[in-house]
């Protein structure tokens, strides 16, 4: 088994999955993969039993029995990895806005350069995003803005969702009191490790909007970014008070 695995969460990602897992299975850390999909009708998790079949003990599949939120797929696959012997664990996305090749990079950086998180940055090194709507670039970069305002943590792309985890930051995190589901939950991971002082490290990447398939964003996963923020800083306020 080995020692790191790549989680990626699917909903209606057939045109997409079969290229995602074989373009992971090539690098020669031998990334493990855990697909955990909402009970996709397009058929994406039947595409990933096909290919389970042509990497046997690398690949892995959960079904859920609904869409039930991005953060509580990331939970569901966090706790799936720690009760293994998994030292890493990375999230990605099914529809190649994150490049495969950067995986190495994060995993490394982690691994041998001894970060405990590592973020693959979309604003680290000026805006690296690809045929997104400038409307949605420029929401998504002042979000990120925003997060460092209200919390104070120096991240240059807080919601950024191409992320490797040590298992020791993971095993710290109380992961049942996780709150959000949809993008505020890349938020609050990265701020409860911030508050236990893990080391947290961003890398510059390009993000390239998908190409195939539909993305899952809407207004109200904003909102909830933009509410939620406020509450985990008031949170953690209250806690350091008691």
């Amino acid at each position: 088994m080995s020692d790191v695995l790549v989680i990626i969460p699917t909903y209606n990602e057939i045109e997409n999955i079969r290229n995602i897992l074989e373009t992971v299975m090539k690098y020669p850390d031998g990334f493990d993969v855990l697909v955990i999909d909402d009970n996709s009708p397009d058929g994406t998790a039947e595409e990933v039993e096909k290919v389970m079949k042509k990497y046997p003990g690398r690949i892995f599949l959960e079904r859920r029995t609904g869409k039930l939120g991005l953060g509580t797929a990331y939970i569901h696959g966090f706790k799936w990895a720690l009760a293994r012997d998994y030292g890493y664990v990375i999230e990605m996305d099914a529809d190649f806005s994150h490049n495969p090749d950067d995986l190495t990079r994060l995993y490394h950086n982690c691994k041998d350069k001894g970060a405990d998180v590592t973020i693959g940055s979309r604003y680290i090194s000026g805006v690296n995003v690809v045929n997104w709507p400038m409307g949605r670039v420029l929401m998504s970069y002042f979000a990120s803005a925003y997060v460092r305002m209200v919390t104070r943590m120096k991240l240059r792309d807080a919601t950024a969702g191409f992320v490797c985890y040590r298992r020791r930051v993971l095993e710290a995190i109380d992961l049942d009191k996780i709150e959000f589901k949809g993008y505020a939950f890349q938020i609050e991971m990265k701020f409860k490790s911030w508050l236990k002082k893990f080391r947290i490290e961003e890398l510059p990447i390009i993000f390239i909007n998908r190409q195939l398939g539909t993305s899952k964003m809407n207004s109200s996963i904003f909102g909830e970014a933009m509410f939620g923020v406020i509450k985990l800083k008031f949170d953690s306020i209250f806690r350091k008070q008691k």
